[in-house]
């Protein structure tokens, strides 16, 4: 049996349709008073001193000396809650970042930061300094799993930050954790939808990792957190892949960057840890749309599935767990032809 497969419209939430270059500035932790039961920014970001104005200048400059100008270029503000560092702080970071775009070296400018700490004012100050994009922490929006991983906000602070952020002809993103203490499918599968209404442009999805020197860890510790699986981070994540199908959201990373601390290959770090927990979803999706199309029409000792060169292997799985799963399944051989 011959089939083939069109990539574009299965994992068009995947497919980048802005090309960009992105020029990452971690500020972990600074700005956030909050304590949330998994954090440990300066592990996450693989930073563990606060950037100086200095830092940010030379790093600016240093991704635009490799960067073509076949891109757009934007400055990313990461790690930390932007909006919650201390307004004269704000302000310097950004006029740094500013004087790029006014200069046309840079297009424009990205923060990640709570819901809690939107508001008007803030809003028109980042209008002011070329920032068009804002990525809301939101995690979840069951306020139960809220409360239990210590975020410090709810639902509804999610839904207000979203809509002004909107009023304001920014670009919202939303960033949403899987496996939080409490949280269940029926309930990451209730946030998505949540989230959706609200109309963000882009999605993060991030499985929750347990990291020592958090509280996260010593409920691990003693018994009160167990975290998932990769198999169960990757059933969730198709389902909320599923979900944004229905939608024209952008999903720009799924799982955690790998830093030297953020690694397979780290002994302390427990729960779904994973270098590519990106392809093992996308090979479920792709499995799943495979399967749907054969499921009453199989014929033949053979699948040949054809799809453009770039996607085979997501078509055989890392590890090659889709060729084993339909060979083992079906009793047939299982081939992916890419085609140019």
């Amino acid at each position: 049996m011959n089939i083939k497969l069109n990539l574009e419209d299965i994992l068009t939430n995947f497919i980048n349709k802005d090309k960009q270059y992105t020029i990452p500035i971690f500020i972990p932790h600074k700005g956030c008073p909050n304590n949330c039961v998994f954090c440990n920014q300066k592990k996450i970001s693989g930073q563990i001193n606060d950037v100086s104005l200095k830092e940010v200048e030379d790093k600016i400059q240093q991704f635009l000396s490799y960067y073509t100008n076949d891109r757009k270029i934007e400055i990313a503000f990461f790690g930390g809650s932007f909006t919650g560092i201390d307004i004269n702080s704000q302000i310097e970071y950004l006029k740094i970042a500013n004087k790029y775009i006014k200069n046309g070296k840079v297009d424009s400018i990205r923060i990640s930061t709570r819901p809690d700490y939107i508001n008007d004012e803030i809003l028109k100050m980042l209008k002011d300094y070329g920032v068009e994009t804002i990525e809301l922490g939101v995690q979840s929006m069951d306020d139960e799993v809220l409360r239990a991983s210590k975020r410090g906000h709810t639902k509804q602070d999610v839904i207000d930050a979203s809509k002004l952020i909107t009023k304001y002809n920014f670009r919202l993103g939303h960033q949403i954790m899987v496996g939080l203490p409490l949280s269940t499918l029926d309930k990451e599968v209730y946030t998505i939808k949540e989230c959706l209404k609200l109309n963000p442009k882009q999605l993060r999805i991030y499985p929750v990792y347990v990291i020592e020197d958090s509280e996260l860890y010593d409920m691990y510790k003693d018994g009160r957190y167990t975290p998932l699986s990769i198999e169960e981070t990757v059933k969730r994540c198709e389902k909320i892949i599923e979900q944004c199908q229905k939608s024209d959201v952008a999903i720009i990373r799924l799982g955690l960057q790998s830093t030297e601390d953020i690694t397979v290959s780290n002994s302390n770090i427990f729960g779904p840890v994973s270098d590519n927990l990106a392809e093992y979803v996308l090979a479920g999706i792709v499995r799943n749309s495979i399967e749907e199309k054969i499921e009453k029409n199989l014929t033949g000792e053979e699948l040949v599935i054809y799809v453009p060169k770039k996607y085979v292997s997501i078509c055989v799985g890392p590890k090659k767990i889709n060729k084993i799963y339909f060979e083992s399944k079906y009793n047939l051989k299982y081939i992916v032809k890419g085609e140019s």
